[in-house]
């Protein structure tokens, strides 16, 4: 029987007063997925040399749903804003926007406006890393329960630093992106062993949080581009450490399937497509660079799988939304999170 998912708000009418249409941060999600979706396509243009105009039309879509996310919850008010970012379990969400951000200036750097992408980049990996930053000093004030620990907790910092140095390579700025890399994967070491004692000894993530546990897989394939961003395409030992551990972690997600299958349909679905499209994009950079046998195949076959399973994910969304039912499903409060009770 399928898990319920958590139903992040008390339906009480005192309750619903109270938080009017709540737009909770994992909901930019959404555009970090369709980001994610973006950079598979692109890292798919040189394998299987399809139109520019694919990968542009996604990076347009998904700086409308950035734009109107953004704006609907920064409407909220900075009460909330700062009551979100001050939540153990929500306050990494918040970073999602900004991962968004650095990724769509880059293409914007890349094909359309090279000298305002390239200050977009700075401005949103500068926001990136002060978010990262305070959200650091909020977590070392201490009092965060264990149950409280998840995955997302690698987007402030870990991810912020890997695609703010996949963001800065790509509009030149070479001495930036190195700093964001080694932001991006000593951060990734010193909170791995932390998410992972709490995956490990903990008592199961709660239903709604699950899918954070493809960022697990989203880490070390952002890596790998960023690598190769900063070091040249080339194959060295430590391009091929990550991409190893890349590979491992896809087997991790293999096992997690079962688990996977007995969650309702949630936002956080979201969760899985950005951290599958960086596997795929991570993949595809790899058939560009050692060209094996068939790899023309290899490529259609994970643009199609991945393309197919945002769609699925975006198709389930937009019904949740047509039903009035979408933000009744997003992260509004660490102990409903943690224990399905408003």
């Amino acid at each position: 029987m399928p898990v319920p998912s958590i139903v992040a708000e008390d339906q009480s009418p005192q309750r619903q007063r109270f938080l009017g249409t709540r737009v909770p941060p994992n909901l930019f999600a959404i555009a970090l997925g369709i980001a994610g979706l973006t950079l598979a396509w692109q890292a798919a243009v040189p394998v299987l040399g399809i139109p520019q105009a694919v990968p542009d039309a996604l990076s347009v879509l998904g700086g409308a749903v950035w734009l109107v996310l953004v704006g609907a919850y920064l409407a909220q008010g900075p009460r909330i804003i700062m009551a979100d970012l001050r939540d153990p379990v929500l306050s990494p969400f918040v970073s999602a926007s900004a991962l968004t951000a650095m990724i769509l200036s880059a293409a914007l750097a890349r094909e359309a406006a090279p000298a305002a992408g390239r200050v977009l980049v700075v401005v949103f990996l500068a926001v990136t890393i002060g978010l990262g930053g305070w959200l650091t000093g909020q977590w070392m004030t201490g009092g965060i329960e264990p149950d409280a620990v998840h995955p997302g907790y690698f987007l402030p910092t870990a991810a912020g630093g890997l695609i703010g140095a996949s963001a800065a390579a790509q509009v030149h700025l070479h001495a930036l992106a190195e700093a964001s890399f080694g932001i991006g994967v000593i951060c990734w070491i010193l909170l791995g062993s932390t998410i992972l004692n709490r995956l490990f000894a903990r008592p199961p993530l709660p239903p709604a949080l699950v899918p954070t546990m493809a960022i697990e897989l989203g880490i070390p394939a952002v890596a790998g581009p960023a690598y190769f961003a900063v070091a040249g395409r080339t194959v060295s030992f430590m391009a091929c450490a990550l991409g190893r551990y890349a590979v491992l972690m896809a087997l991790v997600q293999v096992r997690l399937i079962p688990v996977y299958r007995m969650l309702s349909f949630t936002p956080g679905f979201w969760s899985f497509s950005f951290a599958y499209a960086a596997a795929a994009s991570d993949a595809l950079v790899w058939l560009a660079i050692t060209k094996p046998p068939a790899a023309t195949g290899y490529a259609i076959a994970v643009i199609a799988l991945l393309t197919a399973f945002v769609s699925w994910i975006a198709f389930r969304t937009v019904l949740l939304a047509v039903r009035r039912q979408l933000l009744l499903h997003g992260l509004t409060g660490r102990h409903s999170l943690l224990t399905g009770r408003a």
